[in-house]
């Protein structure tokens, strides 16, 4: 049985406006996207893919063209629209990790539920979920942030992704801050998150040994799409 489509993108364009200058970020970009796809978005700075990334995140929207998530089109949404949609159904992971410090792993991944009003108990218990699908020891739940090495720190910044049960992970060069070793370990865990809970994975890198983690590469360059294909030379992490 063939996949529900998650993300529709049809001829996106997004322009920018300094003063009197124009820049146009995206010209023109068209692809779909399956439940539990795991999609890398690839280009060098400057390509778009940060631009595209925003929109696919619903922190921006197209000014022109269409971008529908689970069917839904969200170009005309409201600010509270667009930041329900991200409660609900977005897990971001980033670059900078944006933990806060001297602050216990649990809270950290806390801290969602608490912006979104649940009960304290039940908070405790979705962190313990979170953090055990990220892979994270459980002997370093109560270890302060400043206490982790970058990868631990990542896997918390994961759990904290997770935590309020999204249907697709967003991540934004999310090894870009780690050594390579330590980097592998963190897109074993996306790869998964996507193998075993099914959870729809988009990674925006413009590193080739990133991407490569994927299933399926969208090579992005001055706002267009130069490539979209299978990644034919999968690097496969079984042990994470």
């Amino acid at each position: 049985m063939a996949s529900a489509t998650k993300i529709e993108v049809k001829d996106v364009t997004k322009t920018y406006q300094t003063g009197d200058v124009l820049f146009q970020a995206l010209a023109g970009v068209s692809f779909s996207i399956a439940e539990g796809e795991f999609v890398a978005i690839m280009g060098p700075s400057g390509s778009g893919k940060s631009t595209l990334m925003h929109i696919l995140g619903c922190l921006d929207t197209p000014s022109t063209g269409t971008y529908a998530l689970d069917g839904r089109s969200v170009g005309a949404l409201s600010d509270d629209e667009l930041a329900d949609i991200r409660r609900e159904k977005i897990g971001f992971v980033f670059q900078s990790f944006n933990l806060l410090p001297r602050t216990t792993v649990m809270r950290n991944v806390m801290l969602p539920l608490v912006y979104a009003g649940v009960p304290a108990d039940e908070r405790a218990t979705r962190a313990v979920i979170a953090l055990k699908a990220s892979g994270f020891d459980e002997s370093h739940f109560e270890h302060k942030s400043n206490q982790l090495s970058g990868g631990q720190i990542q896997r918390v910044a994961i759990a904290r992704a997770l935590v309020n049960d999204p249907t697709m992970i967003l991540a934004d060069e999310p090894t870009g801050n780690l050594d390579t070793k330590t980097g592998e370990i963190v897109l074993g865990t996306f790869q998964k998150l996507n193998r075993e809970h099914g959870r729809t994975v988009i990674l925006i890198t413009h590193e080739a040994d990133v991407a490569r983690h994927a299933e399926r590469i969208i090579h992005v360059k001055d706002g267009l799409i130069q490539d979209d294909s299978r990644s034919h030379t999968r690097r496969e992490i079984t042990h994470v």
